[in-house]
């Protein structure tokens, strides 16, 4: 019997066959943009070469005024589809299929020539859009059939049209930015001609042997959004345009619902794309927070998709599909939805790569090559630094011995899996342990090193994470007062009023976990729906719930405190952060910035702001938990370089900034990579 039965049958589409029911969905990652095409190839080949059933690219613009940022890769010319060819030929030797992303942004489009239906400014773009004439329209459906064209030509094996997240196509569709009254505004069958017309000339130029995916919104989250009914009714004629299989959108991109992020269920919106299933005649394609084959081959039972899309799951193990058919699940390294350098890099116009897999789109530059002399290597912690060191150390060749104190693996990784939110950490660190048991590691644990210990190896790295900073405020140390460590370790006692020093990435992990009792919504679909107001959008406009968000009533009152006099939280993950501040204003967690720390006593905290102190104020509270930042612990490293031992000091123990997990990992890869 063959794992994943269902995921992994081919999918006959009739002028061609996939080898199974996996789509590596579009992702930006700018590597279309470094125009280092070999580099671009090699991302997607490693990916084809582990059997993925179809790959689609990052969003390729078919003209300038469509394209997401000023320079964005486009499909414009004759060079394009040259430079294109070395990604289709690339993958095709690999045995895959691809097909290129025509991605028009519309007012999305973080440019001053961006248009759209009407002069309606984006929220996540400060350029307001040029309304198009008849001529305008007619401008863009031809450039992106000419885009369509040009990718058959470089090589692929079909398009993708994007038609859903708040797009361009997607903005004709709802009156929410379609204002208009001729031809292609007012009615639904008005509005929802263009992507129609699309898909109609793309498929008349291509040709029928061409597979055409229409990236469809089957949930928009905004106010005044389409309706189930208007997106059946959109779905059945774009298959007779001539559409070969749907793929599924989830939420605008100015949507205040969180759509991917680690603390939405998983499959949490396969239920949107299952009422679909029986109303069209093609293919359909399911999507959004599927990270494992369990997940996918359980979405596949329930009869919610044909198919299953993941994208970043694809960043974390290029091997996905591979490991899965030969019934390695566990060792599939997990997409734990952190956005921390997938999307958090692409907001910030970086590369994207991967916390879990630094080599993520730096397969050219990351190689792990055998040693050529094989070393001893002592690693001494056993959180993310060290675990990445050792992992890729030993896959080298090098004899390594992995040493903590503790009786598990996973450092500060195991604190952060307690935060409701982030489950998927469990499944991070069990990966970890899987990894760590198949290589040839030595692994101690329980066991104090000192730096006498260590004078035998030939290489030493000093991964001993970080410790809580020492606040230096009066009464710190009073019995109503805990570290987050003694709070996010489980056991101690946190009385119902509770003030948290620091409003950083610990400080809003704390209060989180603070703040929820019982099952975490991200266990359960239907209370995690309830909390952020996601209606049925057979029932209201756009999926959004009419009676709003109804979140649980909070476990405790909280009080998150900080010094620095701006907004707390401003400075969490790009695409993520807004989730977190959102999430405890809805379990009225009360946010005080620019606050001085004066003392800890049996009433509370008390606190004054500004550099005169002025408004003296006693925050009553049962406990005060210490949140405000750490330090390196260094202690090793300073015995060893005592003795004249030179060591390799990486993670936490280098720099201690807010348990930045990325760093750490990416940190000790590389380092392995170059001993």
């Amino acid at each position: 019997m063959s794992h994943y039965p269902l995921m992994l049958s081919p999918l006959d589409l009739g002028f061609t066959t996939l080898k199974n029911r996996v789509l590596m969905g579009s992702m930006h990652t700018g590597l279309e943009e470094t125009q280092d095409w070999n580099r671009v190839a090699e991302f997607y080949a490693e990916r084809a070469r582990a059997d993925v059933g179809l790959i689609v690219t990052g969003g390729i613009a078919p003209n300038e005024e469509g394209a997401v940022l000023p320079g964005a890769s486009g499909m414009l010319n004759d060079q394009d589809v040259a430079n294109h060819r070395i990604v289709t030929d690339r993958v095709h030797e690999a045995g895959g299929k691809i097909a290129m992303q025509i991605l028009h942004a519309g007012r999305y489009a973080y440019s001053p020539k961006c248009v759209a239906p009407s002069p309606i400014k984006s929220p996540i773009s400060p350029f307001p859009p040029a309304e198009l004439d008849d001529a305008g329209i007619e401008k863009q459906i031809s450039d992106m059939v000419s885009a369509a064209v040009r990718a058959q030509a470089a090589g692929y094996d079909g398009v993708e049209v994007m038609g859903s997240e708040g797009y361009f196509l997607n903005q004709f569709l709802v009156t929410h930015t379609n204002k208009r009254t001729d031809k292609w505004g007012g009615s639904y069958e008005n509005r929802m001609r263009l992507p129609v017309e699309v898909v109609r000339r793309v498929r008349e130029a291509v040709g029928e042997k061409f597979i055409l995916v229409y990236r469809l919104s089957m949930i928009d989250l905004i106010p005044n959004g389409s309706t189930t009914a208007e997106v059946i009714q959109l779905a059945k004629a774009v298959e007779v345009a001539g559409a070969t299989i749907f793929n599924t959108g989830i939420g605008w991109h100015e949507a205040r619902v969180p759509t991917i992020a680690t603390s939405v269920p998983r499959r949490g919106f396969t239920w949107v794309t299952k009422k679909m299933m029986g109303h069209v005649n093609i293919p359909i394609i399911t999507s959004n927070r599927i990270n494992m084959p369990d997940v996918a081959e359980s979405v596949l039972e329930d009869g919610c998709a044909d198919m299953v899309s993941m994208a970043r799951p694809f960043l974390a193990d290029a091997e996905f599909v591979k490991k899965a058919a030969e019934g390695n699940a566990a060792k599939i390294a997990p997409c734990i939805a952190c956005n921390q350098a997938c999307l958090d890099h692409t907001f910030a116009g970086k590369l994207t790569t991967c916390l879990v897999n630094p080599r993520a789109c730096n397969e050219t530059e990351l190689v792990y090559e055998p040693a050529e002399t094989p070393k001893t290597v002592a690693i001494v912690g056993a959180g993310p630094a060290g675990l990445s060191t050792a992992m890729v150390a030993a896959e080298r060749g090098h004899k390594v011995t992995l040493f903590d104190q503790a009786d598990k693996i996973g450092g500060q990784l195991n604190m952060a899996k307690m935060v409701p939110g982030k489950e998927e950490f469990h499944g991070l660190v069990a990966w970890y342990e899987t990894m760590i048991a198949e290589a040839d590691i030595d692994l101690r644990l329980g066991v104090y090193v000192a730096a006498t210990d260590l004078s035998e190896f030939d290489e030493v790295i000093v991964a001993t994470g970080v410790m809580p900073r020492d606040t230096g405020i009066d009464g710190q140390n009073g019995k109503n007062v805990l570290s987050y460590i003694d709070v996010l370790r489980g056991g101690a006692k946190v009385g119902k009023n509770v003030a948290i020093v620091g409003a950083g990435g610990i400080g809003f992990d704390v209060a989180e976990y603070l703040v929820h009792q019982g099952e975490s919504p991200t266990e359960n679909i239907d209370q995690w729906r309830e909390e952020w107001g996601v209606g049925d959008p057979e029932q209201t406009r756009g999926g959004l719930a009419v009676e709003g968000k109804q979140p649980e009533a909070p476990a405790r009152q909280v009080t998150l405190l900080q010094r620095k006099a701006e907004k707390p939280g401003k400075r969490l993950g790009k695409t993520t952060g807004w989730i977190h501040r959102m999430a405890l204003q809805m379990k009225d967690v009360k946010m005080m910035a620019g606050v001085n720390y004066e003392k800890i006593d049996d009433e509370g905290i008390h606190i004054s702001y500004g550099e005169a102190r002025e408004r003296p104020t006693v925050i009553a509270v049962d406990t005060v938990v210490m949140c405000a930042g750490q330090v390196p612990e260094r202690s090793l490293a300073d015995d060893l370089a005592a003795i004249g031992i030179t060591a390799h000091v990486i993670g936490g123990a280098d720099v201690a900034s807010e348990l930045d997990a990325k760093r750490a990992i990416n940190q000790g890869s590389r380092l392995a990579a170059s001993l």
